[in-house]
């Protein structure tokens, strides 16, 4: 449950810059990120209202982050399971135990429904096989 008590919006800033400076420099994300991402001084403010509202209850994200990731090309578990390794460095450097326990546990449902509706996309994409003759009978 979001609770403004959990940490301060600076401690929102720090985990989102740290995250992302951390993926950024990743040699397997990086480039997957760099990509996809045009502008990051406009992309992290979104993201820290995304954590901000996520783990603060502040109500500040608007956006569809399944629509968004469901259109990437070629993702992986690997990649969803290095995300989530990576937020966890960045999580256990933060001060705040009870903020690293609650991102840690979000960032997996998270990861687990983005993997969920991108499978789920991808396959729905798919051409379907042409039914054969028995199964038209």
């Amino acid at each position: 449950m979001p609770s403004a008590d959990l940490c301060s919006e600076e401690e929102i800033v720090q985990l989102v810059y740290g995250f992302y400076d951390a993926v950024r420099r990743d040699e397997v994300l990086g480039p997957v990120f760099n990509q996809h991402v045009k502008n990051w001084d406009a992309h992290l403010p979104v993201m820290v209202d995304f954590w901000s509202s996520a783990l603060r209850g502040t109500a500040r994200f608007r956006g569809s982050p399944m629509q968004k990731h469901a259109a990437l090309p070629g993702l992986s578990i690997e990649l969803f399971q290095r995300w989530l390794g990576l937020f966890r460095q960045t999580t256990g450097a933060l001060p705040n135990a009870a903020l690293a326990g609650q991102a840690n546990a979000l960032a997996q449902r998270i990861a687990h429904s983005l993997w969920y509706g991108y499978q789920k996309t991808q396959n729905a994409a798919l051409p379907k096989p042409p039914e054969t003759q028995a199964a038209a009978r």
